[in-house]
Parts: structure tokens; C-alpha cells; sequence
């Protein structure tokens, strides 16, 4: 930039920060026309260092050097043969050499003459790796036309192999993120303008990108759009007061540049990321790639450490220390930090041989965490009856197992533990003593009931548990989460995640005086918001008919002065933004009555828009009638009345578990393939079929 500010105040202190942090750092904006550790600018592997560092972290017999020329070729050769592939495909098989390792031939006379296992990266000592910033690195375009040619500021080598691109920006430009991240998209040819305008061999072992200006700065993969790149705002493990006080700063002045580097470019932290906390996966029908969010590292690094080093129910004398709660707010991918735990625990040495024990209350949520627990390499144990679990758990050693527990009712006997497909629920009794048994609980909050508790302690006496809940536990609640989990292992707050742009602002608005009943004086204030317009005679027959809190709240009548409440206001306020809507009903007979009681009020609806009068209507277009004087909901009428065909055809559709007592009529809202079309179904655009509303 003109100004010089680019490199000054933003690529400058970068290099500086990732110097005093083992980096060695070469500036080739100095080297003029030399490639620099290269023989020509479209080679994006530093081959001498790659052969350096490959002969030291893969030693040979005697811990000596014993990777020939031949050897080390054929390694090389796996970095640079893309193969057939689009971009994410020729990642994923690179990312897959770089964790995983490479085969080549042996010694004739060492380990009797076996293929031997070589690394790309010593990630068990990653002071053993070298470790590279090369500001300005130029790389020619493809087809030999050294006039096109991509710079970007700032790539990070480990062992001569590019994993990480940064683009740094002018503060002093209008967005200077969003730039940066159209240029790495450019660079990567991620921009799908129908020619190449980068170049891909840079990104084919790239592990993660990031976007800065020095106040703030970005992470993301080559495959996220602007709006999935999100800041790193913890140097975890470091404390943000040793950071302030390593660079000499206060902890008010820290950037978001120098919270990223000291949190994921310090070399170990880094490593770290690489091997665990990096994944792909479907959304939508396309392959992307994933890297953790700050929260998400920092709450494994937290977990592993108390599995560690917390103490045994047997050394403490009351209870298992070694677990606790995660609280990470809705959105911020708790399926994938489970996911990340698991990875990070299979390369502990003291936690790798532990059975890992994931139990959630959905059928979805069990599908996610199966689905992303794959990316960890290990078989997956899906369990749905009791048998089978009892078989599984009694089992010693390692495994992966994933039990979906039914929701839970209170039945008396809090020895039961009802599991997906078991009509009746079973008591498991003992079945395994091991103290390397760790339990995972999604939604700790509501999945902690004394039944799931008792059984499951009664089962695996000695195990760790670990709870994530995505809900602020309440006080009443509070008490018994910990006492079962042990006490919080990290927290991330809905605020949180709206500040970090993680989730967008959730606003709520009350539409009833009570929403739940917890004594007599609160039941009769139901009844009174409810059924104002019912003579005191009809509210006492009420009452007398609907004595508690659970038939309240299934109440025909009372469902249907929420159903019309609920469609005028999101005819009114959601609608007209393009949006659609979900309700949680108390229980499944309340969600079925609400889809009727739903189309009820879309019909009364439509009658009134079909009901207005004709001088209304002219008078509004004509301009000669104001619509803000008319009534309120004659305004919203009038508002949704271009939208008449769209609102006639609003479907309401239930989705709720079975079960073989259920009434007939039920049969649809409980079919799984109908569920899956219908959960699909609503996230598309609201409109009607074929056209744009």
C-alpha cells in the first residue's frame, strides 16, 4: 500500500510476534527476483528443508539417518501428484499424508528388511520440526507464464510444507478483512468465476487461512465463505495476562492479530490444531473443510487435562473429579468439540486406551456425532437396545460407543434407562468396573435425570462423565448437574458467541403472563390469560377437567388461543422478513393438537384477508385511506394480503417420536423417511413450488 501501513502496522509486527515465538522468518519482498529455497517460483514445497527435516524426525536403526535420495523422492512425489480431484478432494488426501504418514521401502538388514513408516511431521515433539514465516511468497501461475503470479504476504512452512496462508491488510481500507478473504479465495480459485485466477498447489496441504488487519483478525479454511471466518479471542493455554505481559502491553490493548498467532501459530498449539481440530465434512451436498473455533479448542485442551490429572472415585473417596460441564451456547458446534475431544484423547498417552461412551436423548443428534466421531479413524459401536449395551459396556478396552437414550419419564424406579427401539425400559445392573471408561452426555441438562444417572453410575461405577449442554442451567437445576458431572470445564455464552459473530442475536419476546405453572396462584393466572373471554362458571368446569399442569398445557381451548395468537404474530412480524418457524410443544399429543389447531387459525386468517372490504382495499391503493390509521390488525391484513396465496398454502407439520400405543393417525408425524424430507424441506426458502413469492 501506498502508505505503507500494510506492512508496518499489520505484516510486520506478525513476523516479529511469530519470530519470538521459535519462527524462523525470511522476507522475500527483500530477494528481488530470486526464488529463495526454490529452483523456480511455481514450486510451493521447499525441498531442501523437506528433506532436512524428514531425515531428522523419521530415524533409523540406532536413532541414525537413514532416508536416501530415492526414499525421500517418493515422499515428495505424494505432496505433488494431485491426482484426480477438485481442490478439497486433493486436501483431504494431502491432509490425510501429513496425520497419518506414508509407507516406503526398508533396509535390507533392519527389521528384517520390513516397510518402514515415515512422518511429514513429528507431532509428538514439535520442537523436532522446522518451522517457517515467508513473508511475500510468489508463486507462478500454472501453464509456465511467469508474468501471472500470486503473492501472498504471509505463508507458514512446517518441514518445508505450506499449511498456512495469511493475507494482511491496510487498516486504513474500507473491510479490510473481507478483502483479505476475497483474496485467498482468489488465490485458491475458490471464487467459481469460470477460469483460474490462482493457483491450487498452494492450498493442496493447506490446513487453515487467515484474513488481518492487525485490530482484528480472521480464520477459516479455503473452502468458507466471508461469512464462516470468525476471530481466535483466546491464546489458550497462555492467559491473556501473559500475553499482555509477554509483548508489554495491557490486556486492553491486545490486538486480534496477536491474540490469534499466540493462541494457533504458537508451533505447538499449531500441531495441535493440525492433527485434532481439523476436519471435513458434507453440508448442504458439498465437501468442506472445518477448523475449530477458539471456544471449541480451548474447552478439549481444558477437558483432557482434567481427565488427566483429576482424581479416581477411588482415590478421592466420594466421587470420580475428572469430568465436569461444557456449556457452549446453541450454534457453537458441540457435536464437533466432542468430535475434537475424541481425536485429542486417542493421542494421549494415558487416555488413548479409554472406551469412550456418547450418550444423547435424539435420533438426529445421534446421527451428527456419529457422522463427524468418524473423522477420529475408529469403528463406532451404534447401540439401540439394552442387551446389546449391556454386551458393549461389559466389554474391556478401548472402543466408541453411541447409546441413544429415549426421553425419560419419572416412573419411580430410577434403576430405569430406556434405550431407542426397547418397549420397556431395563435396569443394567454392573457391568464394568474399569476406571478407563469415559462417558459423554449431549444435552447434560435435560439427559441428567436420576433415572439415566443412577443407571448408568450403577453400570460404570468408575467411570468420568462430561456433560455439554448447550442451555443455561438454571439454578433449580444447577445444583444436581454438577453434583452428577462435577464442576464447570468451560463456558461460552450465547453473548459470547452474537459478539463472536457465531450466531446472529436471538430476541425474545413474551406473549403470555406465564408460561409455565409452579402452584395453584400461577394455574389460576393461566387461565385467566387464556380463557379471559370464558365465563367464571366455563373456567371452573375448566379446571375441574384440566387439574394439571400437563393437561393445562394439552388443552384443546388453550392450544387454540395460542395457535391464533401465534399466527397473527408471525403473520406480522416473522413472515414479512422471509422466514419461517418452529414451536416446542410440552408433549407429543400437544404437538399433534397444535398442527390442528395451527390450520384452524391459518383458515380464520385467510377468511379475513378474503373478508376485507373492496373500499378498504381501493382506498389504500389509490392513496386515499392512510393505512396507519386504520386498526392495527386490519393493517397486518392488509400487509399479508399480496401473500394470499402463499399464507393459504403455510403447512404445519409435526415431527415427534413413536411408539406402539400411539393413536393411528399419528403414523405420519412419527415415519423417519417423512421426517427427514420434512427437516430438509425447511431449509429451503419460504415460498410456494416453482414460484417466487
Amino acid at each position: 500500500m501506498s502508505d505503507g501501513s500494510e506492512y508496518s502496522h499489520v505484516e510486520k509486527p506478525l513476523l516479529q510476534q511469530l519470530a519470538a515465538l521459535g519462527w524462523q522468518v525470511i522476507l522475500g519482498g527483500n530477494l528481488g527476483a530470486s526464488v529463495a529455497e526454490r529452483e523456480a517460483f511455481r514450486e510451493v514445497i521447499l525441498e531442501e528443508r523437506f528433506r532436512s527435516a524428514l531425515r531428522r524426525i523419521n530415524p533409523g536403526p540406532n536413532r541414525g539417518e537413514w532416508l536416501d535420495d530415492e526414499r525421500l523422492s517418493g515422499a515428495l512425489l505424494e505432496l505433488t501428484r494431485a491426482g484426480i480431484g477438485k481442490l478439497i478432494e486433493v486436501n483431504e488426501r494431502m491432509t490425510r499424508h501429513l496425520l497419518e504418514g506414508i509407507s516406503v521401502a526398508g533396509l535390507p538388514d533392519w527389521d528384517q528388511g520390513r516397510t518402514q513408516h515415515i512422518q511429514f511431521i513429528d507431532f509428538q515433539r514439535p520442537e523436532n520440526n522446522d518451522f517457517l514465516a515467508f513473508s511475500q511468497f510468489r508463486v507462478d501461475e500454472p501453464g509456465g507464464q511467469s508474468k501471472r503470479f500470486i503473492v501472498p504476504d504471509v505463508v507458514l512452512f512446517v518441514n518445508g510444507i505450506p499449511l498456512i496462508v495469511i493475507e494482511c491488510k491496510s487498516p486504513n481500507i474500507v473491510d479490510p478483512v473481507t478483502e483479505g478473504i476475497k483474496q485467498i479465495r482468489r488465490y485458491a480459485n475458490q471464487r467459481s468465476l469460470g477460469m483460474p485466477e490462482g493457483n491450487e498447489r498452494l492450498f493442496w496441504t493447506n490446513q487453515f487461512v487467515v484474513s488481518t488487519y492487525g485490530d482484528r483478525a480472521r480464520v477459516g479454511t479455503f473452502t468458507s465463505g466471508p461469512e464462516h471466518y470468525l476471530e481466535w479471542k483466546d491464546p489458550y493455554p497462555l492467559s491473556t495476562n501473559d500475553l499482555a505481559e509477554g509483548l508489554r502491553k495491557t490486556r486492553d490493548a491486545l490486538s486480534g492479530q496477536e491474540m490469534l498467532v499466540a493462541g494457533m501459530l504458537t508451533p505447538k498449539n499449531l500441531l495441535d490444531i493440525v492433527k485434532h481440530f481439523v476436519v471435513f465434512t458434507v453440508v448442504d451436498g458439498k465437501r468442506i473443510k472445518i477448523v475449530a473455533r477458539y471456544q471449541q479448542y480451548r474447552a478439549v485442551g481444558k477437558a483432557i487435562q482434567r481427565l488427566r490429572s483429576g482424581k479416581t472415585r477411588a482415590i478421592d473417596g466420594e466421587a470420580d473429579r475428572r469430568g465436569g460441564l461444557i456449556w457452549h451456547t446453541q450454534g457453537s458446534g458441540k457435536s464437533l468439540t466432542m468430535t475434537f475431544l475424541i481425536r485429542a484423547m486417542r493421542s494421549d498417552a494415558i487416555l488413548r486406551s479409554s472406551k469412550v461412551v456418547v450418550i444423547t436423548d435424539r435420533t438426529d443428534l445421534e446421527k451428527q456425532l456419529a457422522a463427524t466421531a468418524q473423522i477420529s479413524g475408529e469403528t463406532i459401536e451404534r447401540v439401540r437396545r439394552a442387551k446389546k449395551l449391556r454386551k458393549v459396556l461389559a466389554e474391556h478396552g478401548p472402543g466408541l460407543v453411541f447409546a441413544m437414550i429415549q426421553k425419560y419419564r419419572d416412573t419411580g424406579n430410577a434403576g430405569q434407562l430406556g434405550l431407542a427401539g426397547d418397549d420397556v425400559a431395563e435396569e443394567l445392573g454392573v457391568l464394568n468396573s474399569d476406571e478407563s471408561i469415559v462417558i459423554l452426555v449431549d444435552e447434560a441438562h435435560r439427559s441428567q435425570t436420576s433415572a439415566l444417572h443412577a443407571n448408568l453410575m450403577a453400570a460404570l461405577p468408575n467411570a468420568a462423565k462430561i456433560g455439554f449442554t448447550g442451555t443455561p442451567i438454571m439454578s433449580a437445576g444447577k445444583k444436581k448437574t454438577t453434583s452428577i458431572f462435577g464442576e464447570f470445564i468451560d463456558k461460552y455464552t450465547i453473548r459470547q458467541a452474537e459478539q463472536d459473530g457465531a450466531v446472529v442475536p436471538i430476541f425474545y419476546e413474551g406473549r403470555t403472563a406465564k408460561g409455565a405453572v409452579s402452584g395453584g396462584s400461577d394455574l389460576d393466572q393461566l387461565f385467566e390469560d387464556m380463557f379471559a373471554e370464558q365465563t367464571p362458571e366455563e373456567v371452573e368446569q375448566l379446571k375441574t377437567r384440566y387439574a394439571t399442569i400437563g393437561n393445562v398445557l394439552e388443552a384443546p381451548s388453550l392450544i387454540a388461543a395460542k395457535a391464533r395468537s401465534i399466527m397473527w404474530h408471525y403473520l406480522s412480524t416473522i413472515f414479512p422478513g422471509g422466514f419461517k418457524a418452529q414451536l416446542a410443544a410440552t408433549s407429543r399429543l400437544a404437538a399433534v393438537r397444535y398442527r390442528d389447531a395451527l390450520n384452524d387459525a391459518r383458515d380464520d386468517f385467510v377468511a379475513q384477508l378474503e373478508g376485507i372490504e373492496p373500499y378498504i382495499i381501493d382506498g389504500v391503493e389509490d392513496a386515499s385511506m392512510d393505512i396507519d390509521s386504520l386498526p392495527s390488525k386490519m393493517q397486518i391484513l392488509i400487509r399479508a394480503r399480496p401473500h394470499l396465496g402463499l399464507i393459504r398454502a403455510l403447512e404445519f407439520v409435526p415431527v415427534i417420536s413413536g411408539n406402539h400405543n400411539d393413536d393411528p393417525t399419528w403414523a405420519r408425524w412419527t415415519d423417519k423417511v417423512l421426517q427427514e424430507k420434512t427437516i430438509e424441506d425447511f431449509k429451503k426458502p419460504l415460498g410456494l413450488s416453482g414460484q417466487k413469492e
